[in-house]
């Protein structure tokens, strides 16, 4: 009943000002926030087709209600597929993230398209829009962390579909995550994940072209999450297997990179251990060996250190799949 009354009164005729519009806006944000039942009422009711123009309004409260009150319902499946269907919606969700009033409501509308992004029927319609692929990485490479955050988060959502990789290659996507890394440690985990996905899905030489890309991942070794430095793990891994000894003599020549190895070997999550330990295994190729303790890993068996002998072994790698991102409503 609420949320029926508020699209009708959103709808009337004569529209409402801006303030008054507002108001209503704030209220449908808010009630499509309080659980999924509500964002269903909500956008059974007509709220879509009502808020999508909303999005290009000169008024900042107003475009940033409403660009907020639609992230909150693309959290529903049957509203992606309402909002996907709504008449310039992309169009109006690339204008935000362009030319928004804040750096919120940009971030807003950046999460928006990666919760639409979550439904696999779209992603890739997403990743051929070459106007939304290089808003958002636009986004990544500018403005606050939790901005640059949610872009790098909505292109890594777009990467798992290896369609649109070289569209995000080709806008820039490599350079964007390296200098979101350097920049802004709030976003390091998904600029380091955005890196590995775009080398597993085809994307291994323009990561390696990008100026700095081995020395970043390695920095992320060193001071990154759990999840960065299991993502810059397996980034580099796929950039030595991948692009080949350009990239392997890249690695060796980064100062204290064995160091980072072998403390990630140590300390790291077990995945994070074992692409470390696959990074060990490039040895020959230009990584020296040494006496400090190596990691041996077995099938069917934990990981454990011993000294000497011929070098690390490595086997039984496991999946690249990435650690799911969530977004929190507003």
């Amino acid at each position: 009943m609420m949320a029926a009354f508020l699209v009708q009164r959103l709808g009337a005729a004569p529209p409402p000002s801006a303030e008054a519009a507002s108001r209503v806006v704030h209220e449908l944000r808010q009630l499509a926030k309080a659980g999924p039942e509500q964002r269903a009422f909500v956008g059974e009711a007509g709220a879509v087709p009502l808020l999508v123009p909303l999005l290009r309004s000169d008024d900042g409260v107003l475009q940033l209600n409403a660009v907020t009150a639609l992230l909150n319902l693309s959290l529903h499946d049957a509203n992606r597929r309402r909002i996907m269907h709504a008449d310039g919606a992309l169009d109006a969700l690339v204008h935000v993230m362009a030319a928004g009033a804040t750096w919120r409501a940009k971030e807003n509308a950046a999460a928006a398209v990666l919760s639409i992004s979550a439904a696999h029927s779209y992603r890739r319609r997403l990743g051929r829009d070459p106007r939304l692929v290089s808003a958002l990485v636009a986004l990544a490479r500018a403005g606050p962390g939790s901005t640059r955050k949610d872009a790098l988060a909505a292109i890594l959502s777009l990467a798992g579909d290896r369609e649109n990789v070289p569209r995000l290659v080709d806008s820039g996507a490599a350079p964007a995550a390296l200098d979101a890394a350097a920049a802004a440690p709030d976003a390091a985990e998904e600029a380091a994940a955005v890196l590995a996905a775009l080398a597993k899905r085809g994307g291994a030489e323009a990561v390696a072209a990008a100026e700095g890309a081995v020395a970043t991942l390695v920095g992320l070794l060193r001071r990154g999450s759990d999840w960065a430095r299991e993502s810059a793990a397996a980034a580099l891994v796929l950039l030595c297997r991948r692009v080949g000894a350009a990239a392997v003599a890249e690695l060796a020549a980064v100062p204290g990179v064995e160091w980072a190895i072998w403390e990630v070997m140590g300390t790291g999550t077990e995945r994070a251990r074992r692409k470390a330990a696959a990074l060990g295994g490039f040895s020959d190729g230009g990584l020296r060996r040494s006496s400090r303790p190596r990691l041996q890993t077995h099938p069917g068996r934990p990981l454990r250190l011993r000294r000497g002998g011929p070098g690390i072994i490595f086997r039984n790698p496991p999946t690249d799949n990435l650690l799911p991102y969530s977004k929190f409503i507003y």
